[in-house]
């Protein structure tokens, strides 16, 4: 742990976090526009087949509307929505089907009272306070020598990086949701799933980026506040 505290390793770890990120950003746009290509046999769209899943899942109160943007899909759980952007929404091909499924998946979750998922709920007003104030009090705990403002801070951002960590396994098991139903239902055939499931491992992987990306940056604060 001392290792991981020193100021130049915290340096280090912070830069290559950051070089992961940069290439999950790459490679999930990359991996989404190859398969964006590649169109699924039975010739259904996106959205058809989210109101497939949804509706052999017994969701016939959610509805699946479209949004501007490219990859900002979402699930809307106060509003009942799945927002399927752009490039999905009227897509037939594989990777707009599995992104697609994967947002059917996390409405599943919340209708099967998903543990996880109950979790990141009970985190996200912390971390969305968090996210809006943390840095203002780290840096007048520094400039004013305020080490409980500075600490403050500091657990808020933790609160953030908890939030990011629990979001991985409600991630992972959405796309797992996903590629099954598409595989049981028969939406896709054979090569198909495999595009659609590199689709969404590449997704993913985003997601575990930012995380590496924010607890590098928690350590580089913690190394700060010692040296200090």
């Amino acid at each position: 742990m001392e290792f991981l505290l020193n100021g130049y390793t915290t340096y280090i770890l912070v830069l290559i976090a950051l070089v992961f990120s940069l290439y999950a950003s790459f490679n999930v746009n990359s991996t989404f526009k190859k398969y964006s290509s590649v169109y699924s046999s039975r010739g259904h769209t996106a959205a058809q087949i989210a109101r497939q899943i949804l509706d052999s899942n017994g969701l016939y109160d959610i509805d699946i509307v479209h949004v501007n943007g490219n990859l900002t899909d979402h699930y809307d759980p106060k509003r009942k929505i799945i927002a399927l952007s752009s490039t999905v929404y009227d897509s037939t091909s594989v990777g707009a089907i599995g992104v697609a499924a994967h947002e059917v998946g996390h409405a599943i979750q919340y209708a099967k009272g998903y543990i996880p998922i109950k979790i990141r709920m009970l985190i996200l007003p912390v971390a969305q306070f968090g996210s809006r104030i943390w840095i203002f009090l780290f840096i007048l705990g520094l400039l004013f020598s305020l080490p409980l403002l500075r600490d403050i801070g500091i657990i808020l951002f933790a609160a953030i990086v908890l939030f990011q960590l629990i979001t991985l396994p409600v991630e992972f098991n959405a796309s797992n949701r996903a590629i099954k139903t598409i595989e049981s239902q028969g939406i896709l055939y054979g090569e198909e799933v495999k595009g659609a499931r590199k689709t969404l491992s590449a997704a993913a992987m985003t997601y575990v980026a930012a995380l590496a990306v924010s607890i590098t940056q928690l350590l580089r604060l913690i190394s700060t506040t010692r040296r200090r």
